[in-house]
């Protein structure tokens, strides 16, 4: 059953990479297949999108945050929507055969512009900022068991790495954290970059050394050409210097894919992949 399942996710995927399908038609097909459920919720003023298939209440969650989708037309324009025209957090997630998979879209995704409004500086400076980071905390509580004895294992893609590793640092039920080809410095990459920089958002790397005792697989792509490698090796580094008072326990898996592509058809080889701790 699981194999059918991944071979239609795959099949999906790569045969809506080359139509013209509508964003939000596109995620919801891809969760249908993956038996994920749409779910809306209303905090602070965002409406945040969910997908989610909730089996047992004693296994953990396995939560995937999405990217920053379409934030940006280019350098200098900014996007007036930024729902991913590929869901790439959405798509890992469908590849997940765990009782309890929980997939969160960024503040702003999937919104209804037209009745909705959403103000842009929260998916461009404002990105990763405190209230966005308190949001999707929110957004997370909702869907752990009543008696707060669920646990959670964190996976984000690209931007929402950061996210990850935000919500991480002020979290104590956090298992495990994967990254995949993740903004852990946002400053450094905007920097590489040469775009401005964000002083009204949080920086991941900036809380590195809070969650060292958690065990951490960063896996970054070797053609990535938009999140460079130095970025994790730099994150890992930031850790050392609390090894002596916690165990530091991430390593960086290095793996032929770009920012986008060669992640979902290999995700579900990738999560065996163990920790180093």
């Amino acid at each position: 059953m699981f194999w059918k399942r991944r071979l239609l996710v795959i099949l999906y995927v790569l045969l809506s990479a080359c139509s013209s399908i509508d964003t939000h038609e596109h995620a919801n097909q891809l969760a249908q297949h993956s038996g994920l459920i749409k779910h809306s919720t209303t905090i602070d003023g965002f409406v945040l999108t969910a997908y989610v298939r909730l089996n047992n209440p004693k296994l953990p969650i396995n939560v995937y945050i999405e990217g920053d989708g379409l934030a940006w037309f280019s350098h200098y324009q900014l996007s007036t929507d930024p729902t991913p025209r590929e869901a790439i957090g959405l798509a890992l997630a469908a590849q997940d055969n765990a009782s309890n998979v929980l997939y969160l879209a960024r503040p702003c995704q999937f919104n209804d512009f037209k009745t909705i409004p959403c103000d842009s500086t929260y998916w461009s400076n404002k990105r990763f900022s405190q209230k966005i980071i308190n949001v999707m905390n929110d957004e997370l509580e909702t869907f752990i068991s009543a008696d707060n004895s669920q646990k959670i294992h964190l996976t984000g893609y690209s931007g929402g790495a950061a996210i990850a590793v935000l919500l991480a640092a002020q979290r104590n039920d956090v298992l495990s954290l994967r990254t995949v080809a993740g903004n852990l410095d946002q400053s450094y990459v905007n920097q590489f970059h040469h775009v401005n920089l964000m002083p009204e958002s949080l920086n991941a790397i900036d809380v590195a050394n809070k969650i060292s005792s958690i065990p951490q697989l960063h896996f970054v792509g070797v053609n990535d050409k938009v999140i460079p490698q130095e970025v994790a090796k730099r994150f890992i580094k930031q850790q050392e210097s609390a090894q002596q008072k916690t165990a530091h326990c991430a390593a960086i898996v290095e793996f032929d894919a770009e920012h986008q592509k060669g992640w979902i058809t290999q995700w579900q080889k990738l999560l065996q992949q163990a920790f180093p701790c």
